[in-house]
């Protein structure tokens, strides 16, 4: 969302260094609370991730926009037939046999009575 990378930096630090230290108060027979406490910290530290994550890929996707090839990762992913499709131009695209024929044998036009 609208948070900034330096922040989300510095909370992730944060909250690696309070990892830490309830992993040592575990070894050391800490308090319960604080034991459960590990679960959430654990959770922040992800959340943080995939804010960075999402940043870095918003990111990205601006950088490669108007270049000619994307990384793989930022393709829409859709099904290996469906990629591997012809693109709308290729197959539009007619051979110079098909077009002398196209050009010499044009649609026969007939005046039908009603």
């Amino acid at each position: 969302a609208g948070v900034s990378t330096q922040s989300t930096g510095k909370q992730l630090e944060d909250l690696k260094t309070e990892l830490s230290t309830l992993q040592v108060q575990k070894v050391t027979g800490g308090a319960t609370n604080k034991l459960s406490k590990i679960k959430d910290v654990r959770k922040s530290i992800a959340r943080c991730h995939t804010v960075l994550r999402a940043n870095q890929r918003e990111n990205l996707r601006k950088f490669y926009q108007k270049k000619k090839y994307i990384p793989l990762d930022l393709r829409p992913k859709k099904t290996r037939a469906l990629r591997r499709m012809l693109t709308a131009h290729e197959a539009s695209i007619k051979t110079k046999r098909q077009q002398k024929k196209d050009a010499h044998f044009s649609q026969r036009v007939f005046a039908i009575k009603a």
